[in-house]
This record gives C-alpha cells, structure tokens and sequence, in this order.
C-alpha cells in the first residue's frame, strides 16, 4: 500500500481530476488536506461523496487550549474568549502578535478566498455583512432583517439574494455556523429566523477590530462551538406556552430555548447564562425550559464557578469551567 498525503490541494488547478485519478489504484491511499473556501465547500464533499471521508478539524477547545497554559482558569477562559483557539494564535505571546495573527488570517486566508472563488465584485457590501453578523453574534436574524440593516444603517439598498449567497459563501468556509429554529412542542423547524456563530470568536473578534467584547455573547458562541467539537447536532429551540392576560385575553408566548443538542437518541436543552445574580435572573433563564414537557436532560450553563445543582423541575445547573473541561458534563 502506498500513503499519498497532498498539503494545500486547493492550489492545484482542477485538483478534482487530480484526485479522481487515484481513485481507480487499489494499492493507494490518499490523503489531502486544505484550509480556505476553495477546498472547504460543500461542491468538494459532494464531488466525493461516497469514495472518502471527511475529517473536520476545529479551532482548539478550551480544554484543549487549557493544556499549553497554566495558572487561573478564570483568565485562561477570558483569554479564550477574546483570542479563541486557532493554534498559531495560541502560540503567540503577545496581545499585539495575537491580534495582528488573527487579522491577517481573516483578511489573506477567508476574505481573498471567498472574494476569489465567488468573483465578488462588491467587496464592500461583504465586509459591512461581516460587520453586522459580527455584532450581532447569537442574535435571532434572516436575509430580510439584514436588508433593512443595510437600508437603515448604510442607506443602501442590497438585494436578499445577494445577501443570502453571501451568508451561504461565509458558512461554506467554515468561518461562520448557521443554526436553526426549532419550535420544540411542534417538533417542526421554523424557516425563520435563525443564529449564526463564529467557528472561532477570535476571529469574531479581530473582525471587529476587538471593540465589541461582550462576554454574554461570547460565552453562548464557545459553548456553541464545544456542543459542535463533541458531535452534536445544535439548532435553537422555541417553545410557546398559552397564557391569559389580566383582561382575561388568550396570549401565545413563545419562550427561547438557547440550544437544542442532538446526538442519536441522545438529546439536551441548554440555557447559557453568564451571571444569575437575583432570583429574577433565575426565573428569567428557567422560564424555556420549565415549559418543556418531555423527559429530555435540561441545563444551565454558568459562566461563572458554582457546584452543580439540581432543582424540582429536575433543571440542572453547572459551570462553564465544569462543562468545557469535562466531556462527560452533560450527563452528571
């Protein structure tokens, strides 16, 4: 048997016909990899479906990242956060190197690759999208919304498909995740609207230019990308309860769950939460899950150390240390 390994395969021209032509060799054993929009479509992993295997490989994990560091792991999660886990940024040793590391491989590797492979011509309008889905990391939205941000904010008008293929051309690059809604009660999908995470929040971040650290946001797209480094499959749950108001009239409310995990017949719901600091808040983030009537495992994830606590609607709490540093967490 002979082991072919091919780096950066996206540089070869027409590098499908490449591949195809070992296909055919039963003594050989190919191996390829690639690191920008050219490689990383769906357009590669359809070409070859059924003749290979895809290896998806993340951004470090916080426990993994947690190995090269000692010390505190309070500031080693804040570093997290802010840097993320992209090795050659983890090795860095400066703020500054860290920072310039991340930009430059935002602008040069993700950036030139779309523009390149799709032919953009507007690269303004892709960079303003950036921009907004950046800002509003985690927060509910769709083509339309982002049409109206761009009239509103930019005074410009963009079509919905533009904005669409564009949103299309960042998650085939893996630089960003879509999840979808989830109406839990209905167990249906909703079309819209829908969250989109950064595969990296330090490149989030660097995006920004580092103005926008907002560790609510943060912690709910590291929790995000963790849920996906452990296999599971993520969408953003909804559930609606009937309620009357004090006028006797009939209301739907709907109640956001953060996180849908699906593994197999494995499933939980989990609430990320960076501080409760008064009962209200509690009541605040047990409200979704209180009104789900199945038997699946409901959880809150803390952003700060706590023990793990267990109420009477069987709602379990734990910290954001105890659920990234253990794979087994969501089962204690």
């Amino acid at each position: 048997m002979h082991y072919i390994m091919i780096d950066e395969i996206q540089l070869v021209p027409e590098f499908e016909d490449v591949l195809n032509s070992y296909l055919n060799m039963p003594n050989a054993d190919v191996y390829v990899t690639g690191s920008n929009a050219r490689f990383l479509s769906s357009n590669v992993r359809t070409e070859f479906a059924g003749r290979g295997d895809e290896i998806k490989l993340h951004p470090l994990s916080f426990s993994e990242f947690s190995s090269t560091r000692d010390g505190d792991k309070t500031l080693n999660l804040r570093e997290y956060m802010i840097f993320g886990g992209m090795p050659q940024v983890v090795l860095r040793n400066t703020e500054i190197e860290k920072s310039e590391v991340l930009k430059a491989l935002f602008q040069r590797t993700y950036i030139r690759d779309i523009v390149e492979r799709y032919n953009i011509k507007n690269t303004d309008v892709l960079d303003e999208l950036l921009n907004i889905v950046a800002s509003s990391t985690g927060g509910l939205t769709n083509p339309t919304k982002l049409c109206n941000t761009f009239e509103s904010v930019r005074h410009e008008k963009v079509n919905r498909m533009t904005i669409t293929s564009y949103l299309n051309y960042l998650c085939e690059s893996f630089l960003i995740e879509k999840s979808n809604q989830y109406d839990i009660k209905g167990k249906r999908y909703i079309d819209s609207p829908y969250k989109y995470y950064f595969s990296d929040c330090g490149l989030r971040n660097a995006r920004l230019n580092f103005r926008q650290i907002e560790f609510t946001h943060l912690l709910e797209n590291v929790i995000y990308n963790e849920l996906l480094i452990r296999g599971f499959n993520v969408d953003v749950g909804v559930v609606s309860k009937q309620m009357r108001t004090d006028d006797g009239n009939r209301i739907r409310r709907n109640y956001e769950v953060d996180f849908v995990c699906n593994q197999g017949s494995r499933r939980y719901y989990i609430q990320s939460a960076y501080k409760m600091i008064d009962e209200d808040k509690v009541s605040q983030e047990k409200a979704s899950l209180k009104n789900i009537d199945d038997s699946f495992k409901k959880i809150i994830i803390l952003g700060e150390s706590t023990p793990v606590i267990r109420d009477e609607y069987g709602i379990t709490i734990i910290s954001i240390y105890d659920f990234l540093l253990n794979e087994n967490s969501l089962d204690w």
